[in-house]
């Protein structure tokens, strides 16, 4: 495969930092020299900041990098309007997208996001990330590109044959029966990828992917918003997320007792829409802060 270039000049409302750091993707990795490199498909891309441009360099298995990359990091869509509009919800808001005014919602493959939220159940960011590298140096294809290697995530036909205790070996704990689960469901047609990418009724895909083994309410929202399926009104939510709610809106003295339930419902009421993207700027503020 040959190398190509593809330099975005002067964006606007992006920031690796911020993109590759907020919890949402597991295969992009901070170089020595401050720039990314990741893996998604079977494109290997690195990604450096010189000056107020972004230099893409990287191999694609098919077509164009520049088209690859402005799909992958959704650059058609106005950050910047979004930005203002929920910066007039309150100063919390304001705070928290000042905090992370980089970031954008990757649209990542759905297959890969639904296992990578799998692995992430009760687990932190570099175990997830050790656990889908492994995952992928065992079972996916081999890619060569300046003079290191790499391998993409397996698709569910590479995986058809794992056994469970292959992926116990891995290190996915409890979370190796659910992944088995899973990829027979995908392979026998019980949910079919496809599908779901073409439902634009987010109740339906989301109910679709809850009958997915590991896959519960927060995951599922997850996937939603973190893929191609890209339904940036869900508004997922953990630990993180219900404390911040809970500090700034809701302020009940034992945060335990804040439900689900009634963070979604003033999610949907204060961000509508954006609820998704709202969540992303007070969780990555709120942890990172």
């Amino acid at each position: 495969m040959k190398e190509q270039q593809y330099i975005l000049k002067k964006p606007q409302t992006f920031d690796l930092r911020d993109i590759f750091e907020c919890g949402q993707c597991f295969r992009w990795n901070e170089q020595e020299d401050g720039s990314y490199t990741g893996v998604w498909q079977e494109n290997v891309v690195n990604v450096k900041k010189e000056g107020q441009d972004y230099i893409f360099s990287g191999i694609c298995k098919n077509g164009n990098l520049e088209e690859k990359i402005q799909k992958y990091f959704d650059l058609d869509r106005n950050y910047e309007e979004i930005k203002q509009s929920l910066s007039k919800i309150d100063n919390y808001m304001k705070d928290s997208i000042q905090y992370g005014k980089g970031i954008r919602i990757l649209n990542q493959d759905l297959w890969e996001t639904i296992i990578s939220f799998i692995i992430s159940a009760n687990n932190n960011i570099p175990r997830i990330k050790g656990i889908i590298e492994r995952l992928s140096k065992t079972y996916g294809k081999k890619i060569e590109w300046n003079g290191k290697i790499y391998y993409t995530f397996p698709t569910p036909e590479e995986l058809k044959d794992v056994t469970v205790k292959e992926y116990r070996e891995l290190g996915l704990g409890f979370r190796d029966i659910r992944m088995y689960e899973t990829t027979k469901m995908i392979l026998e047609g019980k949910v079919n990828l496809q599908d779901l990418e073409k439902n634009q009724n987010t109740i339906e895909v989301r109910n679709k992917l809850l009958t997915l083994s590991g896959v519960g309410p927060k995951v599922a929202d997850c996937i939603l918003l973190f893929s191609d399926l890209k339904r940036l009104e869900v508004f997922p939510i953990d630990v993180w997320v219900r404390r911040v709610m809970n500090d700034l809106y809701i302020q009940n003295k034992d945060e335990t007792k804040v439900n689900k339930k009634q963070i979604e419902a003033l999610a949907q009421e204060k961000f509508g829409n954006l609820a998704g993207l709202a969540q992303q700027y007070l969780f990555y503020w709120r942890r990172e802060a």
